[in-house]
């Protein structure tokens, strides 16, 4: 009776302040996750409906126009997500560390089985079996959601050249999403063909993020929020992936 009522694995309240850290320093989870994930999500919202976009990003603990950690992004002039911040520049970004595939369903066939769902385990060899389990379980470590303001770069300037060419730098990966994403891909010779997540050349606005608040999640349902206080100092000028 008491496993039908207690919330699975580690789930707390999160509707308010949970165990709030704040320093002067990124925790360093955060920072784990900034510089070790490829992408993020976006999520944006117009007045009625929200909407969220898997981009591209780069992760800098500062800029040389802000002392702040700062996401860079960028993102087409006639896309949905530029109106949406045109008009509401508030966002949150989710980032994750862990391979997001779905585990082996329990149940046996034709007993709530999901349509979509990878088939049971038995099922599968053990060696499949554990590599599924490596990508579900043993890579899983936190999440972390970042809430702000997006910024539009001024076109032309100096800070919006600059931030462009360190985001260009940061997501060279055309050789192994060729892999990745399939054969098809390689027909294609520029950068925004490969990467339809990120755009550099063309009618494009750069983005930043200040990375100032936020909530970590770990996979048991674990949730603390933190927020980063000013300091004097600046980070070190690390590059997410690099």
């Amino acid at each position: 009776m008491a496993d039908s009522i207690n919330p699975p694995l580690s789930y707390e309240p999160s509707a308010t302040t949970t165990h709030p850290h704040e320093a002067t320093s990124l925790p360093s989870e955060v920072v784990s996750c900034l510089k070790n994930s490829r992408f993020l999500h976006l999520a944006t919202c117009d007045n009625l409906t929200p909407h969220i976009s898997l981009m591209s990003y780069t992760y800098l603990p500062s800029t040389p126009f802000d002392p702040y950690p700062t996401i860079i992004m960028t993102t087409n002039t006639a896309s949905r997500k530029t109106n949406h911040l045109l008009s509401n520049p508030r966002v949150s970004l989710l980032v994750h560390d862990w391979v997001s595939h779905r585990p082996p369903t329990r149940a046996p066939s034709g007993q709530g089985e999901r349509d979509g769902s990878p088939p049971p385990a038995a099922t599968r060899s053990s060696l499949a079996s554990l590599l599924l389990n490596l990508n579900t379980s043993a890579l899983s470590s936190i999440s972390t959601t970042i809430t702000g303001q997006a910024r539009f770069l001024e076109p032309g300037s100096e800070e919006e050249r600059w931030c462009k060419e360190r985001h260009l730098e940061n997501n060279t990966f055309e050789e192994e999403e060729i892999n990745i994403f399939g054969q098809g891909q390689q027909q294609h010779s520029n950068t925004a063909a490969r990467r339809p997540s990120m755009t550099i050349e063309g009618d494009v606005r750069v983005v930043t993020v200040r990375v100032r608040e936020g909530r970590i999640a770990d996979w048991k349902g674990g949730v603390r929020d933190w927020i980063l206080l000013p300091s004097e100092t600046s980070q070190e000028g690390l590059v997410n992936g690099v």
